[in-house]
């Protein structure tokens, strides 16, 4: 028998925690987990200390006399076609690239969760509605979604974030979704429900920390796909502006050199690459992590 002053146990006791040093454990162990959780340290710490490394300033230093130049003591990784220092422009590209990422996924994650769990919670009339609207969504490729949703919005480095969140947030529903279909019935949510605890309660202590290891692989993985479609969306017209130093436009001022000065496309592709590898090697550790049959 349940007394009515017994409190449901928490979400903690629920499941089985890992001790912090047994995850910390598993993770070191996957060296490709750590070579990721490295590479996006050190695009976070770029992307804080571009203006103390930076030499120039990413616009308006234009060296008139070094256009389209290698490598150089002046200019470490060379200049574009105005003479602006592809290093610097390297720097603060890191930034955009890190708000991309930010910025998108967040939106995706905040409005996708919330969906998600009360439309698995609740299941019948809400549930329908919102699961038509996650197939209509996508029923389109995310990157084509962002390009039609950029378009109407009006471009710019934000309204372009924005469709890019919009496009992940069916991704985050769906999962969202299965968790909270699967938790809602477990013996620690009926116990809670059977001492009158309210919906709002039972979702937020109960059913949201129990889904956030899936939901939070699930954001990095979508990171690094973000950074892909911000690049894209810049390289098409759609992103940041043409003059600010986002990778993006820088590989599409690049494509008009690629006979004459490979180099220039070589840096920022190389940037997007190694950066999306970082959160895919990362996403792939915490997965490992917390699914008890890859930790086996």
């Amino acid at each position: 028998m349940t007394s009515p002053d017994m409190n449901p146990p928490s979400p903690a006791q629920a499941l089985p925690a890992l001790p912090r040093w047994r995850t910390l454990r598993r993770f070191s162990r996957n060296r490709l987990a750590v070579i990721g959780a490295v590479i996006i340290a050190v695009l976070v710490l770029l992307a804080i200390t571009a203006p103390v490394l930076a030499r120039y300033d990413p616009i308006f230093d234009q060296d008139y006399g070094n256009l389209l130049s290698g490598p150089s003591a002046e200019h470490w990784l060379g200049t574009d076609d105005l003479g602006r220092d592809i290093y610097t422009r390297m720097l603060y590209g890191s930034r955009i690239s890190l708000q991309a990422a930010l910025i998108s996924v967040g939106l995706a994650f905040s409005l996708g969760v919330p969906i998600g769990i009360v439309s698995g919670y609740y299941r019948g009339a809400v549930d329908a509605i919102v699961m038509r609207v996650v197939d209509a969504l996508q029923a389109f490729p995310s990157l084509i979604l962002a390009l039609a949703l950029a378009a109407a919005l009006g471009g710019g480095f934000y309204n372009a974030m924005v469709a890019v969140g919009i496009g992940f947030t069916s991704s985050f529903v769906r999962l969202a979704r299965g968790q909270a279909m699967t938790i809602r019935n477990l013996d620690y949510v009926m116990a809670a429900r059977s001492i009158g605890a309210g919906h709002l309660r039972i979702m937020w202590r109960y059913i949201l920390p129990n889904s956030l290891a899936p939901l939070v692989i699930q954001a990095t993985f979508a990171m690094g796909t973000a950074i892909i479609a911000e690049a894209g969306l810049s390289y098409l017209g759609l992103g940041a502006k043409p003059e600010d130093p986002s990778w993006g436009s820088m590989l599409h001022i690049a494509q008009g050199y690629l006979n004459t000065t490979p180099m220039l496309a070589m840096w920022p592709g190389l940037a997007i690459f190694l950066v999306v590898l970082g959160f895919n090697l990362l996403g792939d550790g915490i997965r490992e992590v917390f699914d008890p049959k890859l930790s086996r």
